[in-house]
């Protein structure tokens, strides 16, 4: 009767703990299921061993390479340690490695000797054990005053038979005693360790995958930084400027945004779409993206115009001795003195419209009409002659360049120029993007879009946009105003910059309200500092912007 009992007792203390074992499985089954930070899975797997064996303290590896076992969280309840993990302590230990120099496995650490040959290690009496070299963990005894007496190490490994950590026991106890590991207790770690290698290899496969996707997108802004250093400059910096936006209306506390907030998911997304905005670029030809002045082509044919305009200035002097020689023949010295005068004026009046066609050709922000006529003028009092065939000196397709109103595009140019942003667009949409980047698409796709529907490609309103993607208009032109490594353009001065962009924000084309926060939390000065040429940076008084009563 006796004996029944106590089999009963233990088949009862038995049920417990596989109830207790089951219950921690569970557990953290659903906590690696959800959990993002790997270093926060790691703890998570160590604290749950320690509960379900009643250990004093325990240490878990993260793997580098599969050569080396970094620490990532330690913990001995006894001696108050927590170290690494969630605890902001750093673990001031150098990596173990797994193998020698003779490529055997580590004989000096217990965890390398486990990593190597993949086998779990339980050792009763730490003091008593002559198997294994433990004069380390003997000599941290001695350092901390701490008594190591029983040790489980499991490596944890995945379906591919790969090591993605180790988890190292110490002191399982009951009552206050210290017990050596049991069977059944070895059974469930090994359980335990097979479900966490799981979450880590799905965790690490995470990782890595937006570790890529990251890659990628930075590798297409270094595409188009290869193929045009001018729009390569701003592919990186604009999403500089635009997260130090996001950040600045996270924290900002007054007017129609204080209650605006964003995770860090979703600067993670913005970010994404920041490096993304233009990666339309990387199809528009690079004549047409790169076209720094208005007569420039394969190259830049000013440099035709002054050789066609020393023909002229050839055919001018020929024409001029041949009169003067005539004169001098009849001794006509009037005449002689006018053919003169009128052949250096006419050389001065060439070599001043030369110089002046040449300014024209570098573009800039407004062209007159006068100048316009001035270049017409040109254009239709010289000729010159090639193997007996008159040209003229300008072609109507340079004059039409060298009468671009504004800039150095054509409207046909510009036209390719805006189509990257269809383009962009197209690209982006046609990524299956997952659940937490699902907004990359409209976020990048509306930075040339003004509040009050006159922008492009699809001439959204204020309304129609979200929060994010106002910021990265507003990053966008600021960026495009003030950069100086444009091929037809210095970069503005940060007044000038901003008194623009006050005049954009009174004409409704950027977001007042987000143009204000721009200005009062000097997120201008912020990226000027970083990002601009130092004489840029002049002084700025903000109540002179236009509509600053409005900011």
């Amino acid at each position: 009767m006796e004996q029944t009992e106590i089999i009963n007792s233990n088949s009862l203390s038995d049920d417990l703990g596989n109830e207790l074992a089951l219950q921690h499985l569970l557990k953290l089954a659903i906590e690696l299921s959800s959990e993002r930070c790997t270093e926060k899975l790691l703890e998570n797997i160590l604290q749950s061993a320690m509960e379900l064996t009643g250990c004093d303290g325990g240490t878990i590896y993260s793997v580098l390479d599969q050569k080396y076992l970094e620490f990532s969280t330690l913990i001995n309840r006894p001696l108050n340690l927590h170290l690494g993990g969630t605890s902001s302590k750093d673990i001031n230990y150098a990596p173990i490695s797994i193998f020698n120099e003779y490529n055997q496995p580590n004989n000096k650490a217990l965890v390398a000797i486990s990593a190597a040959t993949r086998e779990c290690i339980c050792i009763d009496d730490v003091y008593a054990c002559s198997q294994y070299d433990l004069t380390a963990a003997r000599e941290m005894d001695k350092k901390t005053g701490y008594h190591t007496q029983s040790v489980l190490t499991i490596p944890l490994e995945n379906h591919e038979d790969e090591l993605n950590g180790v988890l190292q026991l110490i002191n399982p106890k009951i009552n206050g005693e210290v017990i050596p590991f049991s069977a059944h207790q070895i059974s469930m770690l090994k359980s335990m360790g097979a479900l966490a290698a799981v979450a880590l290899t799905n965790r690490q496969l995470i990782d890595n995958m937006e570790e890529l996707f990251q890659s990628l997108t930075r590798l297409i802004a270094k595409a188009i930084d290869e193929k045009s250093p001018y729009t390569g400059g701003h592919c990186r910096r604009v999403p500089i400027l635009t997260m130090m936006i996001a950040d600045a209306v996270h924290n900002y506390d007054e007017g129609p945004l204080k209650d605006f907030k964003m995770s860090d998911a979703d600067k993670h997304e913005l970010s994404v779409a920041g490096w993304l905005h233009d990666c339309g670029k990387i199809a528009i030809p690079e004549s047409v993206m790169d076209k720094s002045t208005k007569l420039e082509c394969v190259f830049d044919r000013i440099e035709l115009l002054i050789h066609k305009v020393e023909i002229v200035k050839r055919d001018l002097e020929i024409k001029f001795l041949k009169a003067l020689f005539e004169a001098q023949k009849q001794e006509d010295l009037l005449k002689q003195e006018t053919l003169t005068t009128e052949y250096n004026n006419e050389i001065s009046y060439i070599e001043s419209e030369l110089a002046f066609l040449q300014k024209t050709n570098l573009g800039g922000e407004f062209m007159h009409e006068s100048s316009k006529q001035r270049v017409n003028a040109f254009a239709e009092k010289y000729e010159l002659m090639v193997n007996g065939i008159k040209a003229p000196i300008l072609t109507e397709n340079e004059i039409y360049n060298l009468n671009i109103d504004k800039g150095t595009l054509t409207k046909e140019e510009r036209s390719i120029i805006n189509k990257h942003m269809d383009i962009t667009i197209a690209m982006l949409e046609a990524l299956p993007f997952p659940k937490h980047l699902k907004r990359v698409p409209e976020f990048a796709g509306g930075h040339h879009e003004k509040m009050d529907g006159t922008g492009y490609p699809k001439g959204l309103t204020k309304e129609q946009m979200s929060v994010p993607a106002r910021m990265m208009a507003i990053a966008d032109i600021f960026e495009a105003l003030s950069a100086a490594d444009r091929p037809y353009k210095e970069g503005k001065p940060l007044s000038e910059c901003l008194f623009i962009m006050a005049k954009m924000t009174q004409q409704s084309h950027l977001d007042p309200d987000l143009f204000t926060i721009f200005i009062k939390s000097g997120v201008y000065m912020l990226y000027a500092k970083q990002y601009m040429k130092p004489e840029q940076i002049d002084e700025i008084d903000i109540t002179s912007l236009p509509g600053f009563t409005n900011i």
